[in-house]
Parts: structure tokens; C-alpha cells; sequence
């Protein structure tokens, strides 16, 4: 069995753990009540992908830097993974701020750059789809990627920035003790489950990417050929 499969199950079971323990066994938030359990969800899911986008920079850099397949494949699944964790972090958000700014979506700089982030990362999905050339792909992937990039510590710092509605940073002196250990539980669960999938994701992707690398490029036609197909058919 390989050993991404077992850190996904182990990711789901502390995941389940972690959510099960927020939602039903810790404190209500002092503000929010019952409202702010999404908390358990919300949190983790955000600092997985933006590890997850932190992983596809890495390798980006490492792409352009060695030219090697298995960090371009690296590319490709850090960037799946976190923009499926990204578009479910805005799903989250949306559910979570209806409740408590009485809107499912304003244009606060957190939710903003996050939007845009999760555009740009998109955008390098888009480059691996269109470019077909596997070398012209690689480099223009991973340029996209660090590009891209550019807007993770502007989501990551934008309450500390700008104006915003979004809360502030949260830590053990700001959570209250008994609301610590379920969130933490989640958020190792989920960093868990993103890790277990973009392994099993670099797995076919970096074979795929190193079939396209070794095979064959097709010769020219040469031009004498052309010229006698055409002098045939003018026959």
C-alpha cells in the first residue's frame, strides 16, 4: 500500500476527530455562540492551502531551477489541492458571514485577495491545460506559480494591512484553552489529508509529465516531400 493512502485515512479520521470535538463538545464562542463552531472548519482549511500554494512556489523554484519533472508534477498538485481548498474556504466563509455580517459576500480585503488568489492559482491550472509543448509548460507553469504566489502573504497579512471586517489573527492567548485542542486537532487532520492528496496527485501527474518529457518530438516533413505530394495531385 503506498503510504499516501494511509496518511489520507489518517487525515479523515483526525479531521473527523478534530470537527466532531468542536462542534459538539467545546464551548460556544463568546460572541458568536453556536455560529462560531465553523471556526473548526474555516481555520484549518485556510492554513492547508495556503500550505498548499506555499508547496507550489517551493517547486516552482525548484522547477525553473533543475528542470526536473517530479517538481514540475509537484506544480501541478500543490495547486489542485489548494485551490479546491481555497474554493471551500470561500463556500465556508460565505456560510459564516451571513450569520454574522448579514451579507454572504462583501468586498472586505481578506475575502478579496483570496478570491483573486484563488483566480491566479487557477490561472497556473489553465497554463498546464493550454500549453502543449512539455518544456515551454514546465517554465510557464512555474513562472504562473510564483507569480501567483505573490498573494499569499497578502491574504495572510491583510487584517494586520488593511481596514477590514475579518477578524484578527488568532492564538492560544487569544482562543480560549478549551477551543485550542479541537482546532489544532483539525487543522493537523487537514494538513494531513492535503498532504495525502498531493502525493497521490504528484504520483500520476509526474508520470504523465515524464512520458510527455521522453517522448520522441515529430521530425519536420521535408520539403522535397511536400513538393512532390504537390506535384502529384497537380498531375
Amino acid at each position: 500500500m503506498k503510504w499516501e493512502l494511509l496518511v489520507l485515512a489518517l487525515g479523515v479520521l483526525v479531521v473527523a476527530a478534530g470537527h466532531a470535538w468542536g462542534l459538539f463538545f467545546a464551548p460556544p464562542e463568546a460572541m458568536m455562540g453556536d455560529v462560531g463552531r465553523i471556526l473548526y472548519v474555516h481555520v484549518p482549511t485556510a492554513w492547508a492551502g495556503l500550505l498548499c500554494f506555499s508547496t507550489a512556489f517551493i517547486a516552482a523554484i525548484g522547477t525553473l531551477w533543475s528542470g526536473r519533472a517530479g517538481w514540475d508534477a509537484l506544480v501541478e498538485a500543490a495547486s489542485e489541492v489548494g485551490v479546491v481548498l481555497t474554493a471551500l474556504l470561500l463556500f465556508q466563509g460565505s456560510m459564516w458571514a451571513r450569520p454574522t455580517w448579514g451579507v454572504f459576500w462583501t468586498w472586505d480585503p481578506r475575502l478579496t485577495t483570496s478570491a483573486i488568489m484563488l483566480v491566479l492559482f487557477v490561472g497556473v491550472l489553465v497554463v498546464r491545460r493550454v500549453v502543449e509543448v512539455p518544456e515551454r509548460r514546465m517554465t510557464l507553469s512555474a513562472v504562473a506559480a510564483i507569480v501567483a504566489f505573490v498573494d499569499v502573504p497578502i491574504v495572510y497579512f491583510a487584517v494586520k494591512w488593511f481596514r477590514t471586517l475579518h477578524q484578527d489573527f488568532s492564538s492560544p492567548r487569544t482562543v480560549d484553552g478549551a477551543m485550542v485542542t479541537p482546532l489544532r486537532t483539525a487543522a493537523i487532520g487537514m494538513i494531513l489529508l492535503a498532504t495525502g492528496l498531493i502525493v497521490a496527485r504528484w504520483r500520476v501527474i509526474r508520470a504523465r509529465v515524464a512520458a510527455d518529457l521522453d517522448a520522441p518530438a515529430l521530425p519536420a516533413r521535408p520539403a522535397a516531400l511536400d513538393l512532390g505530394a504537390s506535384n502529384g495531385r497537380s498531375a
